[in-house]
C-alpha cells in the first residue's frame, strides 16, 4: 500500500465524509438497525453517533490503520460498543449466521470485488437479516451519468479506486438479497456526478 493510501487518503476521506449535509442521510440509514452489526468499510466511524440503541454491538471491518486511529474518540464515546473485526470486507472473519444486520456506506464504491463482498455480507447475515446501505453511484440522468463517466478514471486514482457508476442495486439483487426499500436522490451541496445516492434497505432471500 502506497504512503497516499496509508497516511493521507484516510484524512481526505475523514473530511470529505464527515460533512454535516450528511447527517440526515446517516440518521435514515441507520434508523432500525438491531441486535448485532456487522459494519463494513467503518472508515473513521461517522455513523457511529447515529446508531440507535437497539444495536447491541457492532463489528467494524476496516482495512486502514489510521482510519480506525481517526474514529478513537467516537468510539470510545459510543454506547454502543464498536470492535475492530476484520480487515477486508470480502473475506470476513465470521462463521455463517452471525449478525442480524450489516451496515455499508460509501463503501460499495471502492471495494474491488463487490460481489464478493455482498456475498461475504449474506453469508455472515442470519436468515431474514437486513442489509442497510448509503452508496454512491450510477445517475439516473444521462448528462450526469455522461460526467460521470468522463471522471471516474481520475476518481479511481485520487479516491482508492472509487468508482462514480457502479449499479448499487443491481448489485445487491445479484447477490442474492431482496430489496424493499430504496431511494435515489443527489446529496445537497455536492457536484452530481459524485452526489448520486442509493439509500435502501434489503433482506436476505
Amino acid at each position: 500500500m502506497s504512503l497516499y493510501r496509508r497516511g493521507v487518503l484516510p484524512r481526505v476521506i475523514n473530511c470529505a465524509c464527515g460533512a454535516k449535509s450528511a447527517y440526515p442521510s446517516r440518521r435514515r440509514v441507520c434508523a432500525g438497525l438491531s441486535g448485532e452489526v456487522i459494519e463494513i468499510g467503518f472508515g473513521s466511524g461517522h455513523n457511529v453517533p447515529f446508531y440507535p440503541e437497539t444495536v447491541t454491538r457492532v463489528a467494524a471491518a476496516e482495512p486502514a490503520d489510521l482510519a480506525w486511529k481517526l474514529a478513537t474518540k467516537r468510539v470510545t464515546a459510543s454506547s454502543v460498543p464498536v470492535e475492530r473485526s476484520g480487515l477486508d470486507g470480502q473475506a470476513l472473519p465470521f462463521p455463517d449466521d452471525s449478525f442480524d444486520a450489516a451496515l455499508s456506506t460509501w463503501t460499495m464504491c471502492t471495494i474491488p470485488d463487490l460481489d464478493a463482498a455482498l456475498l461475504e455480507l449474506r453469508r455472515v447475515l442470519r436468515p431474514g437479516g437486513k442489509l442497510h446501505f448509503l452508496e454512491h453511484g450510477y445517475a439516473p440522468d444521462e448528462s450526469v451519468l455522461r460526467w460521470q463517466r468522463r471522471l471516474e478514471p481520475t476518481n479511481k486514482r485520487l479516491f482508492g479506486g472509487c468508482h462514480l457508476t457502479r449499479r448499487i442495486g443491481d448489485a445487491v439483487t445479484a447477490a442474492g438479497f431482496d430489496i424493499v426499500e430504496i431511494e435515489q436522490f443527489y446529496e445537497k451541496g455536492a457536484p452530481r456526478p459524485m452526489a448520486a445516492l442509493n439509500l435502501g434497505i434489503a433482506v436476505t432471500a
